[in-house]
């Protein structure tokens, strides 16, 4: 079993309702995607690919060679006890937004990555343009949503990450088993060297390095505003013995003081309940930052109790 692969291009032509058709499903019936033929330039993705990974040589590797998890690992290994190091992840992150510090040793990276930036924020726009038109929902709908109205108020962060070659991959996680708090995530991962798996059915799969395709997954705000319809998925990474994987990951989060809850459109169409509370979101972020790793149900629980 392989998550969907769609050809963006073919929304401009006469397999429209088709692409339409196989990103609903995508978005119904898995919560992760890939795109290809994006619109996104195979020069500026190879950059940022050689950006990225020179910054880690650069400026990261030596200071994860000291980091909390390696510390842990170590103590674990010594004392052969058999436990997993479960409280850690074994992965070397970074955020860019426009307004924080940037790395400032590499050459090209700040011009590079805010380029891409740029293009992956478009691209966000246009999926979440899909999803409105899919969900029967008026065009801007989700982008209105998570900007709090009109404007530019949305969150839009990139995580940088790298998941360094580990000698015990049994006893750690690159990264735990979670679903995004936030709206759509597009990410760009390694295409060499695999890890991430979401979790379908009960199983968990791989989602296949694609050269220069972009991995969409949806958040926890939007199975909110489609009051269901679209699910979060649970995803992970497992980490390699003998390869470093990179992961930039860019996430159109809505404003901290957003206000989300399930369409009235599809709750009146469709004639449902309300499965979801309205909140504000940095309220549904103060349960997320305690309940990251947990079962996703009791977070809206909470939100409801705020």
């Amino acid at each position: 079993m392989a998550i969907p692969v769609i050809d963006f291009s073919k929304l401009n032509g006469e397999e429209r309702a088709k692409t339409m058709a196989e990103i609903a499903n995508g978005c119904e019936e898995w919560g992760f995607f890939q795109l290809i033929n994006h619109g996104i330039s195979e020069e500026l993705l190879e950059r940022v690919k050689k950006v990225s990974s020179e910054c880690y040589k650069l400026e990261r590797e030596e200071n994860f060679n000291n980091s909390k998890p390696m510390k842990l690992l170590n103590e674990i290994v010594e004392k052969k006890s058999g436990e997993k190091l479960e409280n850690a992840d074994w992965e070397d992150v970074f955020i860019l937004q426009d307004d924080n510090e940037w790395p400032q040793k590499t050459p090209g990276f700040r011009e590079t990555m805010a380029e891409y930036r740029c293009e992956l924020k478009k691209l966000a726009e246009k999926v979440m343009e899909v999803m409105d038109e899919n969900l029967g929902l008026p065009k801007g709908y989700i982008k209105k949503s998570l900007n709090g109205g009109e404007g530019e108020n949305a969150f839009f962060g990139t995580k940088v990450s790298h998941y360094p070659p580990c000698p015990n991959p049994e006893l750690v996680n690159g990264l735990r088993a979670h679903t995004d708090a936030g709206g759509v995530i597009l990410l760009f991962q390694d295409d060499k060297v695999g890890g991430l798996q979401m979790l379908k059915d009960g199983q968990w799969i791989d989602v296949q390095p694609l050269p220069n395709a972009i991995v969409i997954n949806t958040g926890d705000q939007i199975e909110v505003l489609s009051n269901g319809r679209y699910k979060s998925c649970w995803h992970r990474v497992l980490v390699s013995t003998d390869r470093t994987r990179r992961s930039i990951a860019s996430f159109y989060n809505p404003s901290l003081q957003a206000t989300i809850s399930p369409a009235p459109e599809l709750v009146e169409k469709e004639n449902q309940q309300v499965a979801y509370p309205r909140f504000v979101f940095r309220d549904y972020m103060s349960v997320y930052a305690e309940q990251k790793f947990l079962p996703k149900e009791p977070r809206f629980q909470a939100v409801r109790a705020i």
